[in-house]
């Protein structure tokens, strides 16, 4: 008699290394994998093109390091998710499978749609096995004294330093190569990647579209080299959009090429793996995994964040303008305030946006403007190749004062002050706003300031930036 089969999701976790729910798998008996690709339900959920295809390539690879494995990849495109159970129901009839392992995801359809998964499969009898692999620490398992979830960063980040210093969580083991299988699969193979991918890349329009590479190798030397090399210098470093700063490994991240486990360790190989911060840097890019983790636990445990609804009910009250063509300005790079619209051309032209830039436009658009947030968030998820709804929703949020541990309202970021300080010789408002290339250090940060006569091609600003400040803080006290 043959023994049943363990099957293996892969969702958001495109990688064999360090992965919670492939190695408790493999540990079980013999593995099948599966990849449902969602078209229509990625459509909905804004994910960029550039991401989709990202996604597509990174899975190929993972196809060839499952077949070294000897476990077989079934690809199956199932375009909505509410889909699902009678497509694990048919599966589950047709193949000897024992149980179904996944990682946890977080968002409130994701939540829903494994739910009813789950309610199929023990109707079958079989069982849905969920880890806990995209965060440092499992959801709701990190609560202040009166059990409740943290709303502010700087008291959920001191919980989560004390939960460090007992230890960091360790990497799964990579699986060993099982034997070969004698099933066939090929019924539940319908593999329409290379389609797929063809169809995504069409609709990639970035002039400057520099194709990330992908595959685990790559991306944890990516993480290697930041460690040994940019790391020491991040905390200023990283604020600075014409220097490569940033690790860059948010896209990696993001689809799970790389673990949070795995960044981790690598920023406390040094230290052997003992929780002993060093340095500036260590700390500080420290401090930004833990605002990744504090979002995606926010995620959970507020779950009114997926549901396009702000953080701070109160702030729903807003009268947000609504204004198209300020919008559409906004989007395209054309609002007459350079830092703004580098940043917009940028993301535009390659998929990616430093972070101090997005936080820059965020609260050009939401203050300055007085647009919603959420229209920005959307147009952000619809472009970023690392758009995650957690860390882009709570970036959005805290930028439009509306919400978790946000920047009050009353303190709007001036996009020349930033420019000034974090761009100083204008070299990255050079780089994405050619026709400016020609002026000074002093006048490329806002161009018509001293000479509203000048003849450039390029549009002046759309707004008063400190009645437009006023304007926003008046909206705010109003609530």
């Amino acid at each position: 008699m043959s023994h049943p089969y363990q099957l293996i999701w892969f969702r958001q976790d495109l990688r064999i290394q360090d992965h919670a729910a492939l190695w408790h798998a493999t540990q079980a008996g013999s593995c099948l994998a599966l990849v449902i690709l969602s078209p229509a339900q990625w459509q909905q959920h804004n994910d960029a093109p550039i991401k989709i295809e990202f996604y597509l390539r990174q899975l190929q690879e993972l196809k060839k390091q499952l077949h070294q494995l000897n476990i077989p990849l079934m690809v199956q495109t199932i375009s909505l998710w509410k889909d699902l159970p009678d497509f694990f129901a048919d599966l589950l009839q047709r193949l000897e499978i024992e149980h179904v392992y996944a990682n946890v995801e977080l968002g409130v359809n994701e939540l829903k749609r494994d739910q009813a998964i789950q309610q199929q499969l023990h109707q079958q009898q079989k069982e849905f096995i969920l880890f806990h692999d995209r965060t440092l620490f499992p959801v709701a398992s990190i609560r202040n004294q009166s059990a409740l979830p943290y709303k502010v960063f700087s008291a959920f980040k001191k919980t989560c330093y004390q939960r460090l210093q007992h230890g960091l969580p360790q990497c799964y083991p990579a699986p060993t190569q099982q034997q070969p299988l004698s099933l066939d699969v090929s019924y539940f193979q319908l593999d329409n990647i290379q389609q797929l991918h063809h169809d995504y890349l069409e609709q990639i329009q970035h002039p400057h579209f520099a194709e990330w590479q992908v595959g685990e190798d790559y991306a944890l030397t990516l993480l290697d080299q930041f460690i040994h090399t940019r790391l020491a210098d991040y905390k200023t470093a990283r604020d600075l959009p014409a220097v490569s700063g940033t690790s860059q490994l948010s896209a990696y991240l993001n689809i799970g090429i790389l673990s949070i486990r795995q960044c981790l360790q690598a920023l406390f190989r040094q230290q052997h793996g003992h929780f002993e911060i060093q340095s500036e840097g260590q700390q500080t890019w420290l401090d930004e995994l833990l605002w990744r983790e504090f979002y995606q636990h926010i995620l959970f445990d507020f779950p009114q964040v997926s549901k396009h609804l702000p953080f701070q009910s109160s702030t729903a009250k807003i009268s947000w303008r609504n204004d198209h063509v300020a919008l559409a300005k906004w989007q395209q790079g054309q609002t007459g305030i350079p830092i703004i619209d580098a940043g917009m051309r940028q993301m535009l032209a390659t998929g990616w946006m430093h972070n101090r830039v997005r936080m820059i436009c965020a609260m050009f658009l939401s203050k300055n403007l007085l647009i919603d947030w959420r229209k920005g968030e959307q147009w952000f998820m619809q472009h970023l190749i690392d758009g995650d709804l957690a860390a882009n929703n709570g970036g959005w949020q805290w930028c439009a004062s509306t919400g978790t541990d946000a920047v009050p309202y009353f303190r709007v970021f001036n996009p020349v002050t930033q420019s000034q300080k974090f761009d100083p010789d204008g070299v990255y408002i050079r780089q994405w706003i050619p026709e400016l290339a020609h002026l000074d250090h002093k006048t490329i940060h806002d161009p018509y300031a001293k000479n509203q006569a000048l003849v450039l091609d390029y549009p002046k600003p759309m707004v008063d930036l400190k009645h437009s400040r006023l304007r926003a803080i008046a909206a705010f006290k109003t609530i």
